[in-house]
């Protein structure tokens, strides 16, 4: 049953993983939300497998994926493990700010060998990470999102953004600051919302 949604050669293994870390989220939860309460009785359509079609649709081999405000650890941390057995990709960098939810992160990593470190600070204050894959979800509207893109993705990288039933409008908001080549991938884990994938940005 959990195995549906998922790349179909994931192993047993990066299976229990993924529940381990299902199980840290519904405990650690309560004191520093993670995520939304009312998301908590399907965390794994809700959070797992929409993180994993974000992997999906990543330019694979990627060498250094970053995720920005990783949060409760959605993609980067299931990024992370998708890509243990793939060895794609090869390091994962989970930015965030929030020093609980960066030792939240930093538990899971030390439990389950995810091949990921955390960064605790804030994303403008980072030096420049050359980002081959860029993700953030639930962080900003498009127009911020591609600020920080211009920062963190490297020339030939690709960003990839989650969004929700309003991406059209952020999209249209967004061309009229930043010039980007962008395809759109329907979700598969809900109707109306939408995974962009966006290269070559550049300020209007």
């Amino acid at each position: 049953m959990m195995r549906a949604g998922l790349p179909s050669d994931v192993s047993r293994e990066t299976l229990e993983k993924l529940k381990y870390f299902a199980d840290l989220l519904l405990k650690w939860n309560p004191r520093i939300n993670l995520v939304s309460r009312n998301s908590l009785d399907d965390v794994w359509a809700r959070h797992i497998l929409d993180s994993a079609q974000i992997y999906e649709l990543a330019p694979h081999p990627v060498n250094h994926w970053v995720d920005l405000g990783a949060g409760g650890g959605f993609p980067g941390l299931v990024i992370a493990m998708l890509g243990l057995e793939r060895e794609s990709p090869r390091k994962v960098t989970l930015v965030e700010s929030d020093v609980r939810k960066s030792a939240f992160l930093r538990t899971v990593i030390r439990e389950t060998g995810a091949p990921a470190e955390v960064v605790n600070d804030r994303i403008e204050n980072i030096p420049p990470l050359e980002a081959d894959v860029l993700s953030a979800r639930a962080l900003a509207d498009l127009p911020k999102l591609l600020a920080f893109t211009d920062r963190h993705l490297s020339a030939s990288g690709t960003a990839l953004f989650p969004k929700g039933a309003s991406w059209e409008k952020e999209l249209q908001d967004a061309q009229s600051q930043w010039n980007f080549g962008y395809r759109v991938a329907k979700s598969k884990t809900e109707d109306g919302p939408a995974i962009l994938a966006i290269t070559g940005v550049s300020r209007v």
